[in-house]
């Protein structure tokens, strides 16, 4: 199969690379809801009553679509805000980021950071190696999210792995640039 064109993908305001982020991939699957095989395919979690996992293309997603036919959630609503303990965001941010945006696979249940009353963006899945280059701007925000003392997040840090290990994910605030985030592992 020749990988399609990402520049053809619906654009995800709170997900601006889901290719990069593995979220979705390359597939010649017919999507589950409009029957079409387009080059592209979700990877990520589904939270619903049909098997849909890597069934839905992103147009689908993007449209609201899937969710429509489906009642389908990519991350559970009250996980939008870390269930009160980020900032607070309006029930159409919610919507926006649960049923039309693609998510991530994370260890745990996924989370979405929320900043200055609005969804971060999703950056990518982080180990050590990415918080010390692409993502060196965010460590401090995933260090205090953990609440481990010095001795005990160096520790953790040199564990963390974005594919095996405990892992970072990163967001980025829209409105002020805020870096943001959790981790988690299995």
């Amino acid at each position: 199969m020749t990988k399609p064109d990402a520049t053809e993908l619906p654009r995800f305001k709170y997900h601006p690379d889901p290719v990069s982020a593995g979220s979705i991939v390359a597939s010649d699957v017919k999507c589950k809801s409009c029957g079409l095989a387009r080059g592209w395919i979700y990877g990520g979690p589904t939270y619903c009553t049909a098997e849909l996992d890597e069934l839905l293309c992103p147009w689908c997603i993007a449209d609201g679509s899937a969710h429509e036919k489906f009642a389908v959630e990519f991350v559970d609503p009250v996980a939008v805000g870390d269930y009160g303990s980020w900032s607070s965001v309006p029930q159409a941010v919610i919507e926006e980021v649960a049923f039309r945006t693609p998510s991530f696979n994370g260890w745990q249940q996924e989370r979405w950071f929320t900043h200055c009353n609005d969804a971060a963006i999703f950056l990518g899945c982080a180990g050590k190696r990415e918080l010390e280059s692409s993502y060196r701007a965010a460590q401090e925000a995933i260090k205090l999210e953990t609440g481990y003392s010095e001795e005990q997040w160096a520790e953790y840090f040199e564990l963390m792995d974005a594919d095996y290990g405990p892992t970072a994910y990163v967001f980025r605030c829209l409105h002020c640039n805020t870096w943001g985030g959790y981790s988690d592992c299995a």
